[in-house]
């Protein structure tokens, strides 16, 4: 929508799970304080779904993608969310939807409009106009493009946890800091680790940032112990310097797909296992970024940055696979960054020897698509790679210099009269 300058609309259903229609022949006990003609022992029997079915999920999702399809939008097969439809040569309509909230977007306003009353004419529907909180992500639209933050829900994080008035810092784990399963005494409320750290896991989705970090605490959720809630209450201190940081997308004239990846070897120090990163960009902007520990014990540096480049092309196929399907845009060749050289002529070199012989097969996929011509391996310098903010705690200036790398500034976006002043 950035990109192509599209508006943003949102509309929500009233009661959606009432909506399904059962498949099975399903009975429920009569509701406390209702019987029915005096009659004890009988049950209901469920013509509609209700809230607290565990089939109610799938029933509402099945109607509401054939009353959608029925006004022709056809249903992607790389993500079961979006619906699609391209009513004549340069003319679309996109369609998400996450249980109940829908948002639409596309150039044909005509078409748009139609479907808006399709949905009205089913459903019990709440058009809210232009799309501005989803989720518990804010967003803001604009000429200047599209910026999505958590500053509410970061706001809200600090107000519960006392930590508002909290003196920032400028990284959010200290770089020398190692945690261990028993490096200190049992926190004494493992219930609100876990919440917390639950929270924070879901800021991520804004906040590439912290992806690392919060993965590395959430390691600890059965017993946490002082040093890992101490480690938490650092990453509260860093949001409270920026809680209004998020991600800008615009039209950078371009839309090439692009992928980074990177790899700490052996950086975790109970297991030694290395940490996997990547971030993945269409026309500049950053879409699709994660930070997990690897399942295997890597032998060396060129192995556990390989498994990575692995990791990072299948998000690259997906990524060509839906832009494709919706006819967004024809992917080009698309290219696959790393800071390794050895992991790198793996890649390309075809010939198993000892570094590559014990690498587990599906790792070697690489080859095909290099071959193929849809991805082509490029060296990028450590200092310039982004994605070394997946794979382990930096300083502040180095954060700081990969977010710019990202194209984080402050953007003052004049909306509906009010002045929004985001940081990222």
């Amino acid at each position: 929508a950035a990109m192509r300058h599209w508006p943003l609309h949102q509309l929500d259903i009233k009661n959606a799970f009432l909506h399904g229609d059962l498949e099975e022949e399903i009975y429920m006990e009569q509701p406390p304080g209702f019987v029915a003609q005096g009659e004890y022992g009988l049950v209901c029997k469920l013509r509609r779904s209700l809230y607290g079915l565990k089939q109610s999920p799938r029933a509402w999702f099945g109607k509401f993608s054939h009353i959608v399809q029925l006004f022709g939008l056809k249903r992607s097969e790389a993500d079961h969310s979006v619906f699609y439809c391209h009513s004549s040569p340069g003319k679309c309509v996109y369609l998400i939807v996450y249980v109940d909230d829908i948002v639409i977007t596309g150039n044909d306003a005509t078409k748009i409009v139609q479907l808006k009353e399709h949905l009205f004419s089913h459903f019990q529907t709440k058009d809210l106009g232009y799309l501005k909180y989803f989720l518990g992500i804010e967003v803001a639209q604009s000429g200047d493009g599209i910026v999505i933050s958590q500053r509410k829900y970061a706001l809200d994080i600090l107000e519960e946890t006392g930590m508002q008035n909290c003196r920032p810092v400028d990284s959010p784990m200290d770089p020398n800091l190692k945690l261990l399963a028993d490096q200190s005494e049992m926190y004494s409320d493992p219930e609100r680790y876990r919440r917390l750290v639950g929270k924070l896991i879901y800021l991520t989705i804004t906040r590439p940032d912290i992806s690392f970090v919060v993965g590395v605490v959430s390691q600890f959720m059965q017993n946490p112990r002082v040093d890992h809630w101490n480690a938490v209450m650092r990453i509260l201190r860093y949001i409270k310097r920026a809680p209004g940081q998020g991600l800008l997308y615009e039209d950078k004239g371009n839309t090439q797909v692009s992928g980074y990846c990177d790899a700490d070897w052996a950086g975790c120090p109970m297991d030694r296992r290395s940490t996997s990163g990547y971030c993945v960009s269409i026309g500049g902007n950053v879409i699709s970024w994660k930070s997990k520990k690897q399942t295997v014990v890597a032998r060396s540096s060129a192995e556990a940055e390989y498994r990575s480049m692995a990791v990072v092309t299948c998000e690259l196929m997906w990524v060509k696979q839906i832009l494709e399907e919706l006819n967004f845009c024809k992917v080009m060749q698309m290219k696959l960054y790393c800071d390794n050289q050895a992991a790198l002529h793996i890649a390309s070199n075809p010939v198993f020897h000892e570094r590559t012989k014990h690498i587990e097969i599906d790792c070697h996929f690489i080859r095909e698509k290099l071959l193929s011509k849809e991805i082509v391996t490029e060296f990028i310098n450590s200092s310039d790679q982004p994605a070394d903010i997946l794979t382990k705690p930096l300083r502040g200036p180095r954060i700081q210099f990969i977010c710019s790398k990202l194209g984080a500034t402050i953007y003052m976006l004049q909306l509906e009269g009010e002045c929004y002043n985001y940081e990222l």
